[in-house]
């Protein structure tokens, strides 16, 4: 017999043999079979079971064959493979030689300058823990970086078959890297410099799936209790605290204790076949998009991901797709109200670590955490933290808490030149319904926050029969932390100990990260049907609609928002009204009303307060045309100079509400375009001098106008209403706090009234933030007393309520502001005394 022939029939017999155990997952992108074109794979390591399974994959995927022969004019090599660690077989000890493939397939090009040949590298990763520096069973029984013996590759094949991974990376093109090594590298011969490129290449995707080798929790402990800071730190604490050098010390492990984590891959495979069940139970489908940019950053970056905040499902929906795409589980802050029993060791072993909400008075907990995050950093280990701090109860972006996030620029800096560069990748998190959504709500309507305890979430889990809708991830535009220190004069600065304060220009460049990050978690919004249904019947008096008239308003959305995404990483359903309504009413969300005169449209009973939290996820994305649909609806007929004026004078306070993107320079040209898409909407009209029309009254383009309008009527009204108190009070009568009170005791009392349904109405975050941003534009000032003092240009930002706001409306918030001294008086008295009630409460169960 041939002795091709008997190595095709032994190749078959092994790839069946294979087949039966092994099961790759293929992460990534599949290259594109391009006709005419000679591909050649490359593989790290020796492995002929290597070899076979890539051979497998590329014949099911119709790939060119890596075991079938390369043919060239004049030349055939036998299989379209080759290794960069080739055994050299004429050593006496273990060593590797050039591959002999690559020698010849370079000395053909050298002779063939015009002809080209596509090399594609492959990662094969059996099982995927990173090494420990003292676990022997991983280092048997799961893939490292150490190249495996034949007893380990079988033991590999038979404990890993199903769950192995492989990866097919861009192609290269060998001619160029030929070229390369010519040119800029003439003291390396050609093949040694194109195998040191690969195999530094195929090292950094290595280490995006496995992450950097991680030492056990024993050495960490032990690195970070003798780290020279922490020894300086132990000793302040013994003579602060008047105890021995020892028990200062154990305090210090006391802190490690409660901080550290104790990740395990053994806990990350139990978690990703329970969490697979679960979201096949809990919810119609996880549907993930952009991932292929932290892909490709995890190359070369440390990655933190920095997502919203929307539900405690978000730490196990995070982790479970990074790890699902084939990248490495982040070590997650979780603050230490999750530290339960059970519970807190699982989450450790998925890599948590614990981080208290306040370091106020424990400058050895504060010493000792710096640490252990420098620690994380230092090893390029990827982290995930919510830049909101805690879970959103509104379903709006929270005001940015940047403690974790400075603590990270400075743990880099201290690093700075040792370790990668650091991308933070926004994370927006979308969902169509929420296991905490009762609870937030009624801690928005002043219930105390419920502590979290495992028998709260056994509580949750008896919810998991309901079904939750989709699901939706969505990765944002990176902010690169080198970028921004540029922008703030501060890329050359470095830190050099735990304890060195920031400077102002690294704090400077930490807000200015913290804002750009929440932009663009917002520029990755998810226009789902619930949040569509939510902001249109949410926007009608009774919460019902004509389902006709609904079906044209959804429809118009949705068209609106793909002709004119808010961003290009925006995502939007492509269900049209009729489905967007099926979907509703699966969900149990809206109720369809039989009338003889056509079917009606209502939200469900009890929902509707629920749907302003979905309704304020997209609220932004849709703020722009409906304040010029709001403007133009309250006019009649505006010039396009009056309605642009009105929208910069308003837009800051907008923009600080709801994290909007465009910049003062940017936004005259986004209202155009949003003029424009209405008009080929016909939602509004235009005349020859170009002044802007709305349609004529009761027409269903009216109608819909309305609707659209309506969604930033809250956000106008609420800020009249602050403006009308501090008007009312009059210059240096009234300070900050009071404003913020007062607002707030209106907000509530507007939202029982006037059937507002929309608890976040009276969200003192909100009044807060208008507040600074009148500060900022210099509309009002403090006082040496503390007191508010405006001047007139206060008034001429109050005017343009006549101009934003019906006199119906107008006339209501004037009545609801005017207090007299005694009035104001006793509302804060009593606010005092709930708040007062409120904080007893949360001491008692606490105890």
């Amino acid at each position: 017999m041939p002795k091709n022939s008997f190595g095709q029939i032994y190749r078959r017999l092994s790839s069946k043999m294979l087949d039966l155990v092994v099961k790759p997952r293929v992460l990534g992108d599949v290259p594109a079979e391009e006709p005419k074109t000679h591909v050649c794979y490359v593989l790290q390591n020796y492995s002929r079971s290597n070899a076979l399974v890539v051979d497998g994959e590329t014949r099911r995927l119709k790939l060119p064959a890596a075991l079938e022969p390369l043919e060239l004019d004049g030349m055939t090599e036998k299989t379209s493979v080759f290794f960069l660690q080739q055994p050299d077989p004429s050593a006496l000890q273990h060593k590797n030689s050039l591959p002999p493939r690559l020698i010849r397939l370079v000395e053909y090009l050298e002779k063939h300058p015009h002809t080209d040949i596509k090399i594609i590298p492959v990662t094969i990763l059996w099982g995927r823990s990173p090494d420990k520096e003292d676990s022997l069973f991983k280092l048997l029984f799961t893939d490292t970086w150490a190249t495996p013996s034949k007893v380990k590759q079988l033991i590999n094949i038979g404990m890993h078959g199903r769950q192995s991974f492989l990866e097919f990376h861009p192609e290269q093109s060998l001619q160029e890297l030929l070229n390369t090594a010519k040119t800029q590298h003439p003291n390396l011969s050609a093949p040694t410099y194109i195998i040191h490129h690969l195999n530094q290449y195929l090292d950094r995707q290595r280490e995006a799936v496995l992450g950097p080798d991680l030492s056990d929790r024993r050495n960490v402990m032990h690195s970070i209790i003798k780290a020279p800071d922490v020894q300086d730190a132990i000793r302040r604490e013994s003579t602060r605290s008047k105890i021995s050098m020892f028990e200062a010390e154990r305090r210090a492990i006391g802190c490690i204790k409660e901080i550290i984590s104790d990740y395990s891959y053994s806990t990350v495979r139990f978690a990703d076949m329970m969490l697979t069940r679960l979201w096949t139970q809990l919810y119609d489908g996880v549907e993930v998009h952009n991932f292929n940019t932290v892909r490709e950053l995890a190359k070369d970056y440390q990655i933190v991901y920095t997502p919203c905040h929307r539900s405690h499902i978000d730490y196990l929906l995070l982790s479970y797709v990074i790890h699902r795409r084939g990248l490495m589980v982040p070590y997650i802050a979780a603050g230490d109200n999750l530290n339960l029993p059970f519970v807190g060791q699982f989450l450790r072993g998925g890599g948590a670590f614990f981080i208290r909400r306040s370091f106020r008075g424990s400058g050895l907990y504060t010493t000792v955490f710096k640490e252990y995050l420098y620690s994380i950093v230092s090893r390029n280990t990827p982290l995930e933290y919510f830049i909101e701090g805690g879970r959103s109860r509104t379903g709006r972006l929270l005001p940015p808490k940047t403690g974790m996030l400075a603590m990270t620029v400075h743990s880099h800096l201290r690093n700075k030149g040792k370790n990668k560069p650091l991308v933070f990748i926004p994370t927006y998190i979308g969902y169509e319904r929420l296991m905490e959504g009762s609870t937030y709500i009624g801690e928005l309507q002043g219930k105390p926050k419920e502590a979290e305890s495992v028998l709260g979430l056994v509580k949750t889990l008896r919810k998991i029969e309901r079904i939750f809708g989709k699901v939706h991830l969505n990765f944002g535009e990176p902010v690169f932390l080198d970028q921004v220190l540029e922008q703030h004069n501060a890329h050359e600065i470095t830190i050099s100990k735990n304890e060195d304060p920031i400077p102002a220009e690294v704090s400077a460049a930490v807000t200015s990260s913290a804002n750009e990050i929440l932009e663009k978690i917002n520029n990755a919004v998810v226009i789902n049907p619930v949040s569509l249904i939510s902001l249109i019947l949410l926007a009608t008096d009774k919460h019902t609609l004509d389902a006709e008239l609904f079906i044209k308003q959804l429809d118009t959305y949705r068209d609106l928002s793909l002709a004119l995404p808010y961003d290009q990483r925006t995502e939007t359903t492509h269900l049209s009204g009729e489905e967007i309504i099926r979907y509703g009413l699966k969900l149990k969300l809206i109720k369809r009303v039989p009338h003889a005169l056509g079917d009606i449209i209502a939200i469900e009973d009890g929902q509707a307060v629920l749907l302003t939290y979905f309704r304020n996820n997209i609220l932004h994305a849709f703020i722009m045309p409906s304040l010029i649909a709001s403007l133009v609806e309250l006019n009649g007929i505006i010039s396009r100079k009056d309605l642009a004026n009105i929208i910069v004078t308003l837009y800051p306070f907008l923009k600080a509400e709801l994290y909007l993107k465009w910049t003062k320079e940017d936004l005259k040209d986004a209202v155009e375009h949003y003029v424009d898409a209405m008009l080929k909407t016909e939602l509004i009209t235009t005349d020859k001098s170009g002044d802007l029309h709305s349609p004529l009254p009761n027409s269903e383009a009216h109608n819909q106008l309305v609707i659209l309008g309506a969604s930033v009527k809250q956000s106008i009204e609420r800020y009249y209403m602050t403006l009308a108190i501090i008007t009312q009070r009059g210059s240096g009568n009234i300070t900050a706090k009071q404003v913020e009170d007062l607002s707030y005791l209106l907000g509530q009392r507007l939202s029982v009234l006037y059937e507002y349904n929309s608890p976040e109405f009276f969200d003192k975050p909100l009044f807060q933030s208008f507040l600074k941003v009148l500060t900022q534009k210099q509309y009002i000032s403090t006082n040496e007393k503390g007191f508010l003092e405006f001047d007139q240009n206060f008034a001429n930002v109050a005017q343009y309520a006549n101009l934003v706001l019906d006199d119906a409306t107008l006339q209501m918030l004037k009545h609801i502001t005017q207090f007299t001294d005694e009035e104001l008086k006793q509302a804060l008295e009593a606010l005092a005394a709930q708040n007062a009630k409120r904080r007893l409460m949360r001491k008692s169960k606490k105890k």
